[in-house]
């Protein structure tokens, strides 16, 4: 089976003042250097040095702005299990690029077990749902077997992670 886009990571050193701006970067992306600086205890110099090494270095990928979906019409959540019918290099590649053109799926992930992707899509309602599954998803070349979950509500979700 084609890896998403994997390279082999390495763990990237970060000791205890690294792991505190990234704590607060984490709760407020628009934190500014000066704001971080002082609840560390260093200067703004060296915070911003240590932001750019993260930045350089992979640890922090990118800034984004966390929108409510439902506030924007896109109240349908729904969970998708794939199946390919091939399971080659070539086959899975074709598969995720294609995934990565499609809005209404925003997060994709290769996955163990019966299914290979777990895909999380947005959608307005079911009648929109319903239009993206039958007209996009399963005219993938190379789809296997789809398997839709309805998100009922949503108890935890978060972009923190915790060291």
């Amino acid at each position: 089976m084609a890896k998403a886009v994997q390279k082999e990571e390495l763990a990237v050193k970060l000791d205890e003042k690294d792991l505190l701006i990234l704590k607060q970067l984490q709760q407020n992306a628009r934190a500014s250097v000066k704001d971080i600086a002082a609840s560390i205890n260093l200067t703004p110099t060296p915070v911003h040095e240590r932001i750019r090494r993260m930045e350089d270095n992979g640890v922090i990928k990118q800034y984004a702005t966390l929108v409510d979906p439902g506030k924007i019409g896109k109240g349908l959540i729904v969970i998708c299990y794939v199946s390919l019918r091939e399971h080659n290099k070539i086959a899975g590649a074709k598969f995720i690029k294609t995934v990565q053109s499609m809005n209404e799926i925003i997060e994709c992930y290769n996955i163990s077990g019966e299914f290979d992707f777990m895909l999380k899509v947005v959608a307005e309602d079911m009648n929109t749902y319903y239009d993206f599954h039958v007209n996009k998803l399963s005219q993938v070349e190379n789809m296997g077997q789809v398997q839709s979950i309805f998100v009922m509500g949503v108890i935890k979700q978060t972009h923190q992670l915790v060291f």
